[in-house]
């Protein structure tokens, strides 16, 4: 056992830790959990906990069932909501074969493998997610409009908010577990929230949206509210994303730095943003994977709907933020598109495996698009070469059902499985009897 595992065998002493709880996620971005004694950690270290894989989301078939869990060290951390007393910590793991090796089914190895490609290239993939969510008065009904908890707007400061309280207390449980947060604010819709982390490896970033996702629902149920992460809950408000802004470093330098070229953007950062693009329509099934996600890519507002970039347009679906002077390590790009509800590990691989492409093929970074592209008209789209994103999700896995990249990255079981879960998805979408129907056609047919 090395040094990380005696760390948190000391620490489940020294803190009293009663249970801890192995984490990790299905295919399509849920968190799994089962909890273990102390005393049986020294095991899971060595071999990993056992589990039935068929009856996780995307794992296996029936007849390659069993799996193993084997806890990362590096991930852990005491879980603050748990009150008095005892404590519980939480592990995120590494799923096995029973022969040791990874699981191809493993979101987090999907991730993993990405990062290795583009580490054996020199480059550390590192990515800062601005989560949008709401907050409602209550527990969901069915049928029944949801309640935002607030009636307020972008940045505004309430006397005496709800969401404010809410966003204080979220933030102090995130960084008692050591996930720094850098801004948090009231969004645009009525009860709409953001809060945004700090630059980390993709890798611990995608660990700290699974945890950040848990935080923000055990404080709201702790408050008598609901938490929700949907992309687009109501038709008038805005929707949620998870804007990243991302970079690539070698070493100690950003990658995408370079004084006086445009933008302060390198060749690589041109490329890596070619790469993005190129592959956009491609990607997209992950990084919006739910039917409701394109409520949110179709409602205007700030989510894009077309294929282009910018320098501070926040039309566009990849931005170039503002340089700052004598700050080249912040020179980063922004990826609008994903949403609140992606699986994190999946959706930062297709991404860096988009970028890295580019990088690989030399790609040619496109025109800049320099207008708000909603407000142009389609044939001026069209001669600036400014493609639409996928317009549903059955648009989005027809165009994914025949890309290269998505299946290299995500491996044939992933890829698999995903695709064929979307279209279930889509089918069962088909058949619903919508209200809009109903309150357009009752009345008059």
């Amino acid at each position: 056992m090395g040094k990380q595992e005696d760390f948190v065998l000391r620490a489940l002493e020294e803190r009293d830790v009663r249970f801890v709880r192995l984490w990790f996620t299905d295919v399509l971005g849920f968190l799994k959990s089962v909890a273990v004694a102390p005393a049986e950690l020294e095991g899971a270290f060595d071999e990993g906990i056992g589990f039935d894989g068929s009856a996780i989301e995307g794992f296996a078939r029936v007849y390659e069932s069993d799996m193993l869990a084997k806890p990362d060290p590096s991930t852990f951390q005491i879980l603050p909501w748990r009150g008095e007393g005892p404590a519980t910590a939480r592990m995120f793991c590494d799923i096995v074969m029973p022969d040791g090796s990874a699981s191809y089914a493993d979101p987090r190895y999907v991730l993993k493998r990405t990062l290795t490609k583009a580490a054996d290239q020199g480059f550390t993939f590192y990515t800062h997610p601005e989560i949008e969510f709401y907050l409602f008065k209550d527990t969901p009904q069915n049928g029944v409009d949801p309640v935002p908890v607030d009636r307020s707007g972008y940045f505004d400061h309430t006397a005496q908010s709800m969401g404010a309280d809410f966003r204080r207390e979220a933030i102090t449980m995130l960084e008692s577990m050591g996930i720094s947060v850098e801004f948090s604010h009231h969004e645009g819709g009525p009860g709409q929230q953001e809060i945004d982390l700090r630059y980390a490896d993709a890798l611990s970033t995608a660990d700290n949206i699974m945890t950040f996702r848990t935080v923000i629902r055990e404080v709201a149920l702790s408050q008598g509210i609901w938490a929700t992460f949907m992309p687009k809950p109501f038709t008038q408000h805005p929707g949620s994303a998870m804007h990243t802004h991302v970079s690539l470093f070698e070493g100690d330098r950003n990658a995408f730095f370079e004084a006086g070229s445009q933008y302060q953007l390198s060749k690589t950062g041109q490329q890596f943003i070619a790469g993005i693009l190129r592959h956009a329509s491609e990607i997209t099934c992950v990084t919006n994977q739910w039917v409701n996600s394109y409520k949110r890519l179709l409602g205007g507002g700030e989510a894009p709907s077309y294929i282009c970039w910018g320098h501070n347009n926040r039309s566009a679906m990849v931005r170039v933020p503002m340089y700052k002077p004598n700050k080249g390590q912040s020179t980063r790009v922004e990826v609008r598109s994903i949403d609140a509800a992606a699986n994190p590990y999946l959706a930062y691989a297709v991404i860096l495996a988009a970028g890295m492409k580019g990088i690989d093929e030399g790609y040619d970074l496109p025109r800049e698009a320099e207008d708000d592209v909603w407000s142009l008209t389609e044939r001026e789209r069209t001669s600036l070469g400014i493609e639409p994103l996928p317009k549903s999700l059955y648009d989005a896995i027809g165009i994914a059902e025949r890309s290269e990249l998505l299946a290299e990255t995500l491996g044939e079981h992933v890829f698999d499985f995903f695709l064929r879960n979307k279209r279930s998805e889509w089918e069962e979408y088909r058949t619903q009897v919508s209200a809009f129907e109903r309150d357009r056609m009752l009345p008059v047919l």
